[in-house]
C-alpha cells in the first residue's frame, strides 16, 4: 500500500470525524497526519510499527491506525464511521468545492444525500440561500458534477443534444467542399429520443471515395477508421462518436439500419427487401406498412400497429397549449411569479402557467405556510386581472408524506384550482409500501396530477420502486392525471409506461417542473418522451385551450 493511498484513508477519516462534530483536536491530527503521509520521502509500509510512532507528526495513535490499515487492509474507525454515512455522502467529499462543514448544510439542512441529488437542487437553485453558498459555488459545484457524469461515458439526452447540433454543422460545412450536395443524418438511440446517450451515430452519403481518405483533416475530431464504413472518435467530453460512410444509393437503407432497434429493423427488412430505397418512407411503403416515426422504432408492438394503420399520432411541442408544475421566487424558483407568467404568455405564446410552490414540508424549498398559500393566491388574483386573458392557475407540489396523505388539510387543498402530489423524502421504501404510499395520495380527493412518480434522477438515482400497473390503475379509478416530467435529469414517468396509462385512459401532463424562465424550454423533452411512449395531443392536459383546462380544473371540484 503506498503513501498516496494511506494518506487518502487517513483524509476521508478526518473529513468525516468533521461531518459527525467529532472531537477537533482529534480531527486536526489525523487530517495533519495525513499531509505527512503524503509527504514522506520514503515507503511508509517499510517501517516497524514503533518507527511509525517516531516519524514526526503521527504520533503512536495516528500510528496504530496506519499499522492497522497496512495489516488489514481497512481501519476500524473508518470502518465505523462509514457506518454512520449515507454511501452518496461520503461520494460527495469528493467534489471539488466542497468540504465537510458545506457538505453538514447539504446533508442535515437541505436533505441531500448524493450526487444526484445534489445536482438537481443546483438545477433548482436551491443552494444560493443555504448558509456558506452562494450563485457562484453552486455554478461551479454543477459542472464538476456534470463532468463527474460524463466520465462515466454516458449521458443525459440533453447534455449530447448540443453537441449533435455543432458537429453536424461542422461536418456539413467540411463535406460541402468535398461533395456535391452530401447527406448527413444522425441516427441510433439519439435519433430515437433515447433518455440516456451512450454513442452518437452519424450516418453520411457521399460518392466521393477521397472523403474516407480525408476525415484524418477533419479539424473538429480526430477520426480513425474502425471498419470499412465507419469511423471513431470521441469527443472532448468523453461521448463516443461514430461516423457511418455509405454511397448515396445506400444511405437511407443504413440510416434505418442504424436508428431502429434490431428488432424493428429486421421485421420491416424482412417485408421490405433491402432496396435500394429513394427515402425510409419508400421502405415501409415496400413493407406495406404505415411509415413509424424513429422514436417509436424500438420493436414493441409499432409494426403490429403500422400493418393495420392504427400507428398514433404523435405529439408535437406545438401542441402545447400552457404550462403546469413550475416554480417561482416564493419557493425555490430564481423568477418571480409575474415574470414566469409574462415569459409563457410574450415568449412561448401559451395561454396559461399552473404554478406549483413547494408546500411546507419542502422546508428546504422555502414551501408555504398556510399564510403565504393565501398570499400568493391573492398575487395570483391581481396579476390575472393584469395579464388577461392569459391565467395563473393557483397551484401546489404538496408532499405526500410517508403514510400516503397530503400536507395540507382539506380546507386549504380546495382553495388551489389543481394540486401536484409528489414525494420529495423518504424514497427508500420497498415497493410494497412505497406503492400503498403513492395509491394513497392518488385516491386523495383533490390529488389532481401525480408528480414525477418514481422520483428518480437519471445517471444518478433509480427512483423508488413501485407497482407500476397498481399506480396506473389506481390513477384510472380516480381520475388522476400523470406527469412526464420533463426536466431532462428526471423524464418521470418513464415512456415505457406510456402505453399502458393511455390504454387504461390516464390522461398525461408534459410538466416542464420550471424554477426558471428558462427551465420551460425543457417541454420539448418531456414531449420527445411522450412521443416514444405513444402519446397523443388529445391525451395530454396541457394541450387542452384555456377554456377546455378551466372546465377540467373545475369538474375536479365538484
Amino acid at each position: 500500500m503506498e503513501n498516496k493511498t494511506i494518506a487518502r484513508s487517513l483524509r476521508l477519516l478526518s473529513q468525516l470525524m468533521e461531518l459527525h462534530n467529532e472531537n477537533p483536536f482529534k480531527i486536526k491530527t489525523v487530517a495533519n497526519a495525513a499531509l505527512k503521509v503524503d509527504k514522506l520521502p520514503f515507503a511508509i509500509n517499510t517501517k516497524t510499527r514503533e518507527e511509525m510512532e517516531q516519524i514526526d507528526g503521527l504520533g503512536k495513535s495516528t500510528a496504530a491506525k496506519v499499522w492497522e490499515l497496512l495489516q488489514t487492509g481497512t481501519m476500524a474507525d473508518l470502518e465505523n464511521i462509514l457506518l454512520k454515512t449515507p454511501e452518496g455522502i461520503v461520494e460527495m467529499l469528493g467534489i471539488k468545492g466542497i468540504g465537510p462543514k458545506k457538505i453538514v448544510i447539504i446533508w442535515k439542512d437541505l436533505g441531500i444525500e448524493n450526487i444526484g441529488e445534489l445536482y438537481y437542487a443546483c438545477n433548482e437553485n436551491r443552494l444560493i440561500e443555504a448558509k456558506g453558498f452562494g450563485l457562484k459555488t453552486q455554478e461551479e459545484i454543477k459542472k464538476v458534477i456534470e463532468f463527474k457524469m460524463a466520465a462515466q461515458g454516458k449521458f443525459l439526452y440533453a447534455h449530447s443534444e448540443t453537441l449533435v447540433q455543432n458537429l453536424t454543422a461542422e461536418l456539413l460545412l467540411w463535406l460541402t467542399q468535398l461533395e456535391e450536395a452530401p447527406l448527413l443524418r444522425v441516427a441510433g438511440g439519439y435519433r430515437r429520443y433515447n433518455e440516456i446517450i451512450e454513442e452518437l451515430d452519424f450516418v453520411i452519403g457521399a460518392d466521393n471515395v477521397a472523403i474516407t481518405e480525408q476525415l484524418h483533416l477533419f479539424a473538429a475530431l480526430p477520426f480513425e477508421q474502425s471498419t470499412a464504413n465507419m469511423f471513431t472518435a470521441m469527443s472532448p467530453f468523453g461521448l463516443k462518436i461514430q461516423l457511418h460512410i455509405y454511397p448515396k444509393s445506400a444511405f437511407y437503407l443504413n440510416l434505418f439500419k442504424l436508428t431502429g432497434n434490431d428488432a424493428h429493423v429486421n421485421a420491416v427488412l424482412a417485408l421490405a427487401g433491402e432496396g435500394p430505397f429513394a427515402d425510409e418512407q419508400e421502405i415501409y411503403v415496400k413493407a406495406g406498412l404505415s411509415f413509424v416515426e424513429p422514436e417509436l422504432r424500438e420493436g414493441l408492438n409499432e409494426v403490429e400497429l403500422a400493418k393495420s394503420g392504427k400507428l398514433p399520432t404523435l405529439i408535437t411541442y406545438d401542441d402545447l397549449k400552457g404550462s403546469l408544475h413550475n416554480h417561482s421566487t416564493w419557493s425555490d424558483g430564481v423568477h418571480t411569479l409575474e415574470e414566469m407568467a409574462r415569459y409563457c404568455k410574450d415568449q412561448l405564446k401559451l395561454e396559461y402557467l399552473g404554478i406549483c410552490d413547494h408546500s411546507k414540508s419542502a422546508f428546504y424549498a422555502k414551501g408555504l405556510n398556510e399564510l403565504r398559500v393565501y398570499a400568493q393566491h391573492q398575487e395570483i388574483e391581481a396579476l390575472n386581472q393584469k395579464l388577461a386573458p392569459f391565467k395563473i392557475f393557483k397551484g401546489i407540489e404538496s408532499d405526500i408524506l410517508n403514510d400516503g396523505s397530503l400536507d395540507y388539510s382539506d380546507d386549504i387543498l380546495k382553495t388551489f384550482d389543481f394540486v401536484v402530489a409528489s414525494v420529495h423524502s423518504n424514497l427508500r421504501m420497498d415497493e410494497e409500501k412505497a406503492t400503498a404510499r403513492l395509491i394513497k395520495a392518488i385516491e386523495n380527493p383533490y390529488t389532481t396530477i401525480l408528480g414525477h412518480p418514481t422520483g428518480r434522477l437519471l445517471l444518478s438515482r433509480k427512483g423508488y420502486p413501485i407497482d407500476y400497473h397498481k399506480i396506473i390503475d389506481a390513477c384510472a379509478a380516480n381520475n388522476v392525471v400523470i406527469e412526464i416530467n420533463a426536466n431532462p435529469l428526471r423524464l418521470d414517468l418513464d415512456w415505457r409506461y406510456h402505453r399502458y396509462a393511455l390504454e387504461k385512459g390516464v390522461l398525461l401532463s408534459v410538466n416542464p417542473d420550471a424554477h426558471r424562465m428558462e427551465g420551460f424550454r425543457d417541454m420539448h423533452y418531456g414531449v420527445y418522451m411522450g412521443r416514444k411512449g405513444g402519446l397523443e395531443a388529445g391525451s395530454c392536459l396541457n394541450t387542452f385551450t384555456l377554456e377546455q383546462i378551466s372546465a377540467y380544473f373545475s369538474s375536479r371540484k365538484q
